[in-house]
């Protein structure tokens, strides 16, 4: 004889409620997916023209120019591109036996360890004059500080060219009235090097002043008087509670200036064409050369190996530049 349990006075109730629940609930999320998916397709639709120029203009050729450094391109092949060899590695070895482009990097180096150094100190102490010891006129100095910045590499280059023109440029004619026989300023392998490293800081500080100008309005002036009422004289107020307070400003402005200076090519290519005997020519500027000779390979591998010097620097500079905390 089987028993029947019977249901309890809430149960019916709540299986007769619990399926139009359910139903409302699977509405509202189909109802929610739908709207997110149209959400979806309208932002890639929206950035559709975005990518597809990336894609084409910036990620094609930086994985067609990794291809042709792993291959043997030259420029006669540039109709039946499917026709190289690939090499692997041989224009790596290549290029690091090769003479002229270790004394590219050597000149790059240089460029970079004098004058990254020299363009930090000299934006950094423009920024503290101007936030602590020029008064009057400070708008002015700032626009003549930065001014070299907007203005295009290519006149600045002509016009120190010019200047340091060895007959008729106005640093011999101020060092004739001294009675001194001024030198062939860019035909000199002792002086072009140098002369476009003081170039280069003189145009460039003023990007760096910017920045730390920022970061030094941004100090608490309540740390500098308690400091200053601890006895903390001007240097110690500077080393101990301002500079460590301008770690980001001088991490930002050493990584991008790094860069810039690593893939310095507008100066050589304007005023020496890397001459005289190559004591001028970057890395660069040697890529150029390679791509201008139909050595695309070459060109190719010469990009990635100053891609690779960049990272490393950037490294190097977030190791020590970085926030302790």
């Amino acid at each position: 004889m089987s028993t029947k349990t019977l249901p309890e006075r809430g149960d019916t109730h709540e299986q007769g409620t619990a399926g139009p629940q359910q139903n409302t609930g699977r509405r509202r999320f189909a109802v929610r997916g739908t709207a997110r998916g149209r959400q979806a397709r309208a932002a890639w639709l929206l950035a559709a023209p975005f990518l597809a120029l990336f894609a084409a203009f910036m990620l094609l050729p930086v994985v067609w120019s990794l291809l042709m450094g792993l291959t043997d391109t030259k420029s006669a092949d540039l109709r039946t591109p499917l026709n190289v060899s690939f090499v692997g590695f041989d224009n790596y070895v290549r290029l690091f036996e090769d003479p002229q482009f270790f004394t590219a990097l050597r000149n790059t180096a240089v460029f970079v360890l004098v004058a990254l150094p020299l363009t930090l100190a000299a934006g950094l102490a423009a920024a503290v004059a101007l936030d602590r010891g020029i008064r009057r006129f400070r708008a002015v100095f700032r626009v003549g500080f930065y001014l070299p910045v907007i203005t295009s590499i290519v006149a600045v280059a002509v016009v120190w060219k010019t200047v340091l023109e060895p007959r008729a440029g106005l640093a011999n004619l101020v060092l004739g009235w001294f009675g001194i026989d001024g030198p062939a300023w860019l035909a000199d392998t002792r002086f072009a090097l140098p002369v476009m490293i003081v170039m280069a800081v003189w145009r460039n500080l003023g990007t760096v002043m910017i920045i730390m100008l920022a970061g030094l309005q941004s100090v608490p002036q309540s740390l500098m008087e308690a400091a200053e009422l601890d006895g903390a004289g001007p240097w110690q107020r500077f080393w101990r509670v301002t500079f460590p307070l301008l770690r980001p400003a001088l991490l930002l402005t050493a990584v991008t200036t790094g860069i810039g200076y690593l893939q310095f090519f507008d100066e050589p290519f304007v005023m020496t064409d890397g001459g005289p005997l190559d004591s001028t020519l970057s890395a660069t500027l040697y890529a150029y050369k390679q791509f201008g000779n139909g050595n695309y390979e070459m060109a190719s591998a010469a990009g990635y190996v100053i891609f690779v010097l960049i990272v490393a620097l950037t490294v190097l500079q977030f190791r020590v530049l970085r926030d302790k905390d």
